[in-house]
């Protein structure tokens, strides 16, 4: 949907729709919550009372970008891309995981949310419009955005197949990312970070993916596949697909991100748990899925 059909039916449903910005700003304000009371129940019964009660009201006390999220939320008609249900799957995981580094594709009225709800983790968002980067920034300066720019259009995700079946640098085996120019799918000429840091949770809900022109989302589906298997020491990467409904979404998921590490379906959100390659079986790795 496009972003000004999204403010449209936004301002026509939002008398009715007015109780989920104050769902989301206690969602959060429940997650600082939780947090802490998990934290403080690990502590040792032989520490100190003194040290005990210092650390928890350090534990307790919120990030600035928490309180700032609870009163924007809670204050605001305008509510997040995704509904509260979608949401708490990943929510769910970053109560785990937390801090933890985390890529967002994609930057709009959730993303004060996101970052929030990862506390004192790394959280960067990636987009497409410059001029929109811009606009979100003035309400929200301590969100870490790029403005970045995709090589691909929705028109070519029938052709983008093809060329990956068919070119070496795009193989399971072979693919990587930062100057990988061969590999029309792999995302090159972003932010070193993008490059160097190894993701715990990939959100994917941008770039637009609504008209022929557009970049789609085949490049993003298909980089977080690759920047997954090529994660380096222990762990899983958690990738989180929105817009699942759409059949370019759901064919590159299928293709790249695969069934089988499929581990929850809500909504129009689909949730991903994929091993490094590292933790595969040679079957795996020579192929995505």
């Amino acid at each position: 949907m496009k972003r000004e059909e999204i403010v449209k039916n936004r301002n026509f449903l939002a008398d009715k729709r007015w109780f989920l910005p104050i769902a989301v700003a206690g969602f959060i304000a429940g997650a600082i919550l939780i947090s802490s009371f998990i934290k403080t129940t690990d502590y040792s019964l032989l520490c100190s009372l003194a040290n005990y009660r210092s650390q928890a009201v350090a534990d307790y006390s919120a990030t600035p970008i928490q309180l700032q999220a609870i009163i924007h939320y809670a204050t605001s008609r305008i509510i997040p891309q995704q509904n509260f249900a979608e949401i708490s799957v990943t929510f769910d995981v970053l109560k785990k995981v937390s801090p933890c580094n985390f890529l967002v594709f994609g930057l709009g009225y959730d993303s004060l949310m996101w970052t929030s709800l990862n506390p004192r983790g790394t959280t960067i968002f990636l987009e497409e419009d410059p001029k929109w980067v811009q606009t979100v920034l003035k309400d929200a300066p301590n969100l870490h955005a790029h403005a970045v720019k995709y090589r691909t259009q929705l028109q070519q995700a029938d052709d983008l197949l093809s060329h990956y079946q068919s070119e070496p640098s795009c193989s399971p085996s072979k693919a990587y990312l930062r100057g990988n120019e061969k590999c029309k799918l792999a995302l090159t000429g972003f932010p070193d970070e993008f490059y160097e840091t190894q993701w715990d949770l990939i959100m994917i809900d941008a770039p637009r993916g609504y008209f022929a022109e557009a970049p789609g989302r085949m490049a993003a589906i298909f980089s977080a596949a690759v920047m997954a298997r090529n994660r380096k020491g222990s762990g899983v990467t958690h990738v989180f697909l929105h817009d699942v409904d759409r059949r370019v979404e759901k064919v590159f998921a299928e293709e790249f991100l695969c069934r089988k590490y499929l581990v929850k379906s809500v909504g129009r959100l689909w949730h991903f748990v994929i091993p490094s390659a590292a933790n595969m079986s040679s079957y795996d790795v020579a192929r995505f899925c």
